[in-house]
């Protein structure tokens, strides 16, 4: 993938950059493998407002993208069209079964059309193919990788992802992250060989206001420009500093180095965290 950049005719193009789109082999999505999306605008089931600053943007279809694939084990599959998909940042491909079936994947990096994959526990080393991480040589590169056997992928999903494959020893496999954490997951789970494509996804530029907003992203205010009824950093005369106290939410709550994990039973899952040298 490539990054265009333009002219700067003007002030929202300067430094601007977008995609070119060059994997891309279709423009209008499968009308099988789509759905209609709802726009929860950051609210919750409640109809409150659970995270902020978001609403508006452009209206989308759903790519009903399969992460888990295990249904269709041992059946080749040859990839048909890389697409774009609104809803994530990484592209997808649309993949037919020898049975005619056609599904949606996520598209790794180099991936070709017509290009053989399958997903079976025990494949040939190949990017696309789909197989138990046992059975996945120490040091490849991996991606929608599952947590809970039979649950489907759930890391390395986004745009220019990969997880390495660091060690089979004992019970469970050991497996580092991009942040650098190292894990522990069931050797049995499935894993895809490979890298996410996409991977420039990180370089571009977004350039203007106009276009977060058609990503459904609405505007920022920062706390020291408030009044002092609305955020802990409001108030002063002029442009203040927030003052020598910690930086806090609009609620109070510290922002910076505050631990909000609560599900610390998992721990026993992480050799390494990723915040320790």
């Amino acid at each position: 993938m490539a990054l265009k950049k333009y002219k700067p005719t003007t002030p929202g193009l300067r430094g601007m950059s977008v995609s070119t789109f060059e994997e891309i082999t279709r423009n209008t999505p499968e009308k099988s493998l789509i759905a209609s999306k709802k726009r929860g605008s950051g609210r919750s089931n409640a109809g409150r407002i659970t995270i902020r600053h978001r609403g508006g943007g452009s209206k989308r279809y759903y790519r009903l993208v399969d992460f888990k694939q295990t249904d269709k084990n041992n059946i080749e599959a040859i990839v048909k069209t890389v697409e774009y998909d609104p809803n994530r940042s990484a592209n997808i491909m649309m993949v037919q079964y020898k049975d005619g079936e056609k599904r949606y994947q996520l598209a790794p990096n180099g991936i070709e059309i017509n290009s053989k994959i399958i997903t079976a526990e025990k494949a040939k080393v190949k990017t696309g193919n789909r197989v138990l991480i046992k059975n996945i040589p120490v040091g490849f590169s991996i991606y929608n990788v599952e947590m809970y056997k039979g649950k489907g992928g759930q890391l390395g999903r986004s745009a220019g992802t990969e997880i390495k494959l660091v060690s089979l020893e004992g019970e469970k496999a050991q497996i580092q992250m991009p942040s650098g954490e190292v894990r522990l997951v069931d050797k049995d789970c499935y894993a895809t060989i490979g890298t996410v494509g996409n991977i420039d996804h990180n370089n571009i530029k977004i350039g203007k206001a106009g276009r977060m907003r058609r990503m459904g992203r609405r505007p920022q205010v920062r706390g020291k420009a408030m009044n002092a009824v609305d955020h802990p950093h409001g108030g002063g005369e002029g442009s203040s500093p927030i003052g020598l106290k910690h930086p806090k939410t609009p609620w109070g709550m510290p922002a910076l180095g505050f631990k909000t994990r609560r599900r610390h039973y998992t721990d026993k899952m992480i050799i390494k965290d990723r915040r320790r040298k």
